[in-house]
């Protein structure tokens, strides 16, 4: 995209006022207080007198930041618990309104969480305080319309990924793309033998990474497939090793028993956590769509996707989702990098043999390897610095 030349105010890591400007910041989940965290310290970097307010987790709070609200209380999963704590979630959102209104901070950031925050958003922005909304949400996706909503409710709009900030572009929304936290921390070369290692697995011998997902249902449908398309696999390759790395103690007890159910007669080495380790350990990664494939790509991982929702499910989702592809590398890339295998076509033999391919093929190995470190570099911005630095020019400048 085309960047927006800077304000002469602000130079990169110097500072930019000593007044005690307040920064209200909403975060609701684990990734937006690692989010947060990054943030608070470039903002300090530039505003040494900051005072940081609202709601977040252990890692803001460990950065100076004062939460109203333990996080974990926006921390819900599903419909369901939704329904059970609506009471509760409104209540919040009240509180911290009153706050904010009584004693207006700045600007008001909401990380990711776009169903609470996004709210808190419009009702800061019609009162007269900047909003900015970090991580956009999958609007270039699915209910596109939603578009019209967000332009309301923010100043400014911090994407981690170029093609988001296109579709805002088109869209007139103030945005600004500051690249992805992930692509900051993860090394451009990874240390494949070092992580074996680290793992126990033979250093010479090839490696599947299977990662079926992180919910039981998830990995009751994807991991009984990953599995069967392993023993696949297993006849033509004996050597292969296969690693699965299991969100918590429950995940491991599934797919212990998915692998005893299915006599998987293949080295298998079961892991808690350490699921990027395994990735960087691997020859090739079997997994579900989501953030997986982006720290795959990032790993320069050769992948295949797969997944399978149920009937209705599948197709609804088929007449609501607006873009060509469902794996991250692919978005980012314009074009198929990675085989995506999802619904009826993903089965035993057709992931065993695009894995295969993808163990065999050297040159196609070689060309991902280049197209994926140029994507790597494109998301490697320094995105806690590049959001304040955005976050700045917008409080210095004030509202359009």
């Amino acid at each position: 995209m085309t960047e927006k030349p800077a304000q002469p105010i602000v130079s990169d890591r110097r500072t930019v006022s000593d007044r005690r400007i307040t920064f209200g910041i909403i975060a609701g989940e684990a990734s937006g207080d690692i989010l947060g965290a990054g943030l608070i310290r470039a903002l300090r970097q530039r505003y040494p007198n900051a005072r940081f307010v609202g709601i977040g987790g252990d890692d803001m709070i460990a950065e100076g930041f004062h939460s109203l609200v333990p996080m974990e209380r926006l921390s819900v999963m599903g419909l369901v618990e939704v329904l059970g704590r609506i009471r509760e979630l409104f209540s919040i959102r009240v509180r911290l309104l009153n706050y904010f209104f009584a004693t207006p901070p700045d600007v008001v950031i909401g990380i990711d969480s776009p169903d609470f925050t996004l709210a808190i958003e419009r009702r800061c922005r019609e009162a007269g305080i900047l909003s900015v909304h970090y991580v956009s949400p999958s609007v270039w996706a699915w209910r596109q319309k939603r578009i019209f909503k967000i332009a309301k409710s923010v100043n400014l709009m911090l994407t981690l990924f170029p093609f988001e900030a296109r579709f805002y572009e088109e869209h007139q929304v103030p945005v600004a793309f500051v690249g992805h936290p992930l692509a900051d921390r993860i090394p451009l070369e990874p240390d494949t033998l070092s992580m074996r290692a680290s793992l126990g697995l033979e250093a010479d011998a090839p490696v599947l990474a299977v990662l079926p997902g992180s919910r039981a249902g998830e990995v009751e449908r994807l991991g009984t497939l990953f599995l069967e398309a392993s023993r696949w696999i297993q006849g033509r390759r004996p050597d292969l090793q296969l690693v699965i790395p299991c969100v918590n103690r429950d995940r491991e007890k599934q797919v212990r028993d998915l692998v005893e159910a299915l006599a998987v007669k293949l080295p298998v080495t079961i892991v808690r956590g350490r699921s990027r380790d395994v990735m960087a350990a691997s020859d090739v990664v079997l997994l579900a769509s989501g953030t997986a494939t982006l720290e795959a790509m990032l790993l320069k991982k050769p992948m295949v996707v797969g997944y399978r929702l149920s009937g209705f499910s599948y197709a609804l989702l088929s007449k609501l989702v607006k873009v060509p592809h469902v794996a991250l590398p692919n978005l980012l890339g314009g074009r198929q990098l990675v085989p995506e295998l999802l619904q009826d076509n993903a089965t035993a033999e057709s992931l065993g043999a695009a894995v295969l391919e993808r163990l065999e093929n050297s040159e196609e190995r070689s060309r991902l390897k280049d197209a994926f470190t140029e994507l790597h570099h494109t998301l490697k911005q320094d995105a806690d610095d590049k959001a304040a630095q955005a976050i700045s020019e917008l409080v210095e400048g004030g509202a359009n």
